[in-house]
């Protein structure tokens, strides 16, 4: 049995030979070949090529062939900000100071944006290896693109102007369906739409506002004969059975998601799991016999069928190769694998952090904890909101951010202990954990804090 055959039985909820294995490496890639993250993206030739070493070095199940959540953004009139080391961020919303619709006119077509590179790359990759690994075709799920187009007044949006909503849902939908089209056209097998701002808001908002659009993606996508896979960052446990309902062939899942509780919910569906490898405790900053040893231990406490073995989410660039090598080692040679680091005992974190004195604090502090607001979109948009506090309430506050990627904030949120990313503590304080609140909620705790 073939990597690709591996994936499809598994997502059509039939039995293989072992778990299948699907490393999100993204702009990682660029790293196995002395490329940045702008070039991954930009250019076809060094996206080839990272994939191939991927292909070469973690020896993938499926292989999704780019992870840039903004393409769509792209085309549709976002400004972007290139980084180096991570896709680019939407620096700017079309729709942030009107509800008129975009023109249908903007939508995706083969010859806009950077889909041409794309699509050729696709193809490229399908002649390469698509015969015996399983490709990914990710696209940006519609609520994240609403918020691209909207900015953060779409999560005000939810509370007072869901006819608008609705309206905005239905274009980003139609959006989405182009994608699919584009991408199946080009030979992808497995359609993942990823949309980690669902995280960020209630089960009884999804149900309102997204379920519609979810489950018109995921129906279209099989009509087209194609596997589907709903890839959520975040912690989105409370979101699980309402994401179940729209009918996808598997759901991902990230870190903070516990993942054997949350496999008990989509096995009540029949629905596949992917995950949760840690990205930055982990795959970053932890030792390759740290990253064997979780894999073997989440394989023995659940059990194999309807299961893929994941990184949480697009893997951060500076990944060091070897962690992933180990992982794909443990999926592949499990018994092997335990044998080997049965005796492993990690290094403990030895980084001391002395926490403000919250009693005796001059005047509010908002914390903001992140995996990075540079890379991860629910971050971005948390992010987002408090710098608009931030400019609203100006020097009366203090405003700062935690990067989880810097192993100096994970022992901050270890000693903090923060258990889900984003979040808000203001004052010490936990006041909003991956939910993203409206400006009017936020304003309104600031102000009886300086009041």
């Amino acid at each position: 049995m073939n990597g690709k055959e591996r994936i499809l039985k598994t997502l059509k909820h039939e039995p293989v030979d072992r778990v299948a294995w699907v490393p999100f490496a993204g702009v990682h890639a660029g790293s196995l070949i002395g490329k940045n993250a702008t070039d991954m993206l930009t250019d076809g030739e060094a996206l080839f090529d990272g994939l191939m070493q991927v292909h070469k070095l973690y020896q993938p199940d499926g292989l999704p062939v780019v992870f840039d959540l903004q393409v769509e953004a792209e085309i549709l009139g976002c400004e972007m900000h290139w980084a180096d080391f991570s896709p680019p961020s939407v620096k700017t919303h079309p729709l942030a100071d009107t509800q008129d619709m975009l023109c249908d006119c903007l939508q995706p077509s083969a010859d806009k944006g950077r889909l041409p590179m794309i699509l050729d790359v696709m193809r490229q990759v399908k002649v390469a290896v698509g015969a015996e690994t399983a490709l990914y075709g990710l696209i940006c799920g519609p609520f994240t693109l609403a918020s691209h187009l909207r900015g953060n007044e779409l999560f005000m949006d939810l509370i007072l102007e869901a006819e608008y909503v609705q309206n905005l849902m239905a274009y980003t939908t139609a959006t989405a369906l182009k994608m699919v089209d584009l991408y199946a056209e080009a030979g992808m097998d497995v359609i993942a739409v990823v949309d980690p701002l669902v995280s960020q808001i209630s089960p009884d908002h999804f149900t309102d506002a997204c379920h519609t659009a979810f489950k018109t993606i995921f129906d279209y996508v099989r009509v087209k004969g194609l596997a589907s896979s709903f890839f959520v960052c975040g912690n989105a446990t409370r979101q699980l059975e309402v994401m179940c309902l729209t009918g996808p062939d598997s759901i991902s899942i990230d870190e903070n998601v516990n993942m054997k509780a949350a496999k008990e919910i989509t096995d009540k569906f029949n629905i596949t799991i992917g995950g949760n490898i840690p990205l930055t405790t982990l795959m970053l900053h932890g030792t390759q016999q740290e990253n064997m040893k979780y894999v073997v231990n989440m394989l023995d406490s659940l059990g194999h069928d309807n299961l893929i073995i994941a990184p949480g989410c697009d893997m951060p660039y500076h990944v060091p190769a070897m962690n992933a090598i180990g992982a794909a080692q443990a999926v592949r040679e499990t018994d092997a694998t335990r044998e080997m680091v049965k005796h492993y005992e990690a290094p403990k974190m030895d980084i001391e952090v002395i926490l403000p004195d919250y009693q005796n604090l001059k005047k509010p502090l908002v914390e903001v904890f992140t995996l990075d607001s540079a890379t991860c979109a629910a971050c971005t948009y948390m992010m987002e909101a408090m710098n608009v506090a931030g400019e609203h309430f100006g020097s009366t506050i203090d405003l700062i951010e935690y990067k989880f990627t810097e192993k100096v904030n994970i022992a901050r949120c270890i000693k903090m202990g923060v258990t889900n990313l984003p979040c808000v503590y203001i004052n010490g304080e936990l006041k909003w954990s991956s939910i993203i609140p409206s400006r009017d909620e936020l304003f309104g705790v600031i102000d009886g804090m300086l009041s």
